[in-house]
This record gives C-alpha cells, sequence and structure tokens, in this order.
C-alpha cells in the first residue's frame, strides 16, 4: 500500500544577501493512514519549514512531495489551494481562530469553500465540536474559552474538510499538561479510528507516547529515530 505523504529529498534554501542559508536539507520519509510520524528538534532545526512544505505553503527548493503516490510539489500554483483544501488539515499553537465568530462559525468557516449548504455546515460543525467535547461552548466567542478549548476548535475546524492528512505544529505549546494530553488522544483517534495520517512537530515530551515513528531534524538535516513498538 502506498503511503498517504511521501518527503523525498526536501530541500528549502533561503537567500540573505551574499550567502544561501539551507532550512532543510535533504529530508525523505513517509507517513501511512492510521500513522502519527513525531518531528523532534530544537527550535529553528525546520520543523515549521518542512510541516508548511509538506502541506503546500511552501515550495521547496528541490525534492519532492507525494500524496498516496502523486506528486503534488511540481504543480502549478494556481493548483495548490485546491490540494491544500481537499488534502491537508492544519494545526497549530496559535489557534488562529477569528475573535468575532463563535466556535461552531469558526469551524464553519472551513466548509464555506467547499459550497456546502448551510443547514450541512451547522449540523457538521456541532457534530465535529461535540466530538471534541466542546457541545456546551459551541456558541462561545474565543475570549470566552480556555487555551485547551480554543485548540479543540482549532482542531475540529482542521477536520471539518475531512482531511486525510492532518499537519500539527506544536499544537500543545500553550497547553497545560492535562489539556495537551487531551489534544494527543484526539489526535492518536483521528489517525487509529479513521485511518488518517499524522505529522505533528512537538517540543512537549508527552508526544513520544502517542507516536508510531519519531523522526529527529537538527540544522535542517533529519534521522529517523524509530518506529515505536
Amino acid at each position: 500500500m502506498k503511503p498517504l505523504l511521501e518527503a523525498r529529498a526536501l530541500t528549502k534554501h533561503y537567500e540573505q544577501g551574499t550567502m544561501t542559508v539551507a532550512a532543510v536539507e535533504g529530508v525523505s520519509f513517509t507517513v501511512s493512514g492510521g500513522e502519527i510520524a513525531l518531528i523532534i528538534g530544537p527550535s529553528g532545526s525546520g520543523k515549521s519549514t518542512l510541516l508548511s512544505m509538506l502541506g503546500c505553503i511552501l515550495r521547496p527548493t528541490s525534492g519532492a512531495i507525494l500524496l498516496a503516490g502523486h506528486e503534488v510539489s511540481n504543480l502549478p500554483d494556481r493548483d495548490l489551494p485546491r490540494i491544500r483544501r481537499r488534502c491537508f488539515g492544519f494545526v497549530f499553537q496559535s489557534f488562529h481562530l477569528f475573535p468575532f465568530l463563535t466556535a461552531r462559525e469558526n469551524v464553519e468557516t472551513a466548509l464555506r469553500l467547499r459550497k456546502i449548504s448551510a443547514d450541512a455546515r451547522r449540523r457538521r460543525s456541532a457534530d465535529l465540536l461535540e466530538a471534541c467535547g466542546l457541545e456546551d461552548r459551541m456558541d462561545f466567542y474565543p475570549a470566552s474559552l480556555s487555551g485547551g478549548e480554543k485548540q479543540r476548535v482549532a482542531i475540529a475546524r482542521a477536520l471539518a474538510g475531512d482531511p486525510f492528512i492532518l499537519l500539527a505544529d506544536e499544537p500543545t505549546a500553550s497547553l497545560d499538561s492535562a489539556n495537551g494530553e487531551l489534544i494527543f488522544e484526539m489526535l492518536r483517534r483521528f489517525a487509529k479510528k479513521d485511518g488518517k495520517a499524522v505529522v505533528m512537530a512537538s517540543h512537549d515530551p508527552s508526544a513520544r507516547g502517542y507516536a508510531d515513528r519519531i523522526h529527529a531534524i537538527v540544522d535542517g538535516r533529519m534521522t529517523e529515530i524509530g518506529p515505536i513498538n
């Protein structure tokens, strides 16, 4: 079975004056359905740059990205928003919720681009928020939610479009340990129950207990610590 996501010799270089800086250098790995791949490494090691390339937000300088065996890194720019909407869900440490929208309305924003009817959007957002344990918080604005609740809304929004790959960049960095464990449990349920792939970058030591394989990245270069038995 082909992996859902594959990186082949991904490299990202930036020009700084007369110098070329390698943010990511020759990274290759795969993640299959039902797996959580954890990327660890110090700040500035290239984790966020790598996730942005995998999610077709940044173009690699060289290398290839394959989704279910089909290369997408060579597609024209006009096709990339469609790929991001159909294939990926994104979760970030800073939540990125719209402050003037309720929890339910924040989740619905991910469905509007798909031209789904208002009734269907409302049902889908309610189902996701209930699955995230937020059935009593749907009509609250972000300012009235705790950090853990905000991150669960962000995850519900990331899942709204039924992506087959979830990319999570430090999803528990702003949370206490109890809320962090809850977020990791949600990500594991998404992978194991639905057969989706999760790629997560995290400094949180608790993340190791939820990973199927761990990759370490330092100065843009990756080594696989190994699958977790």
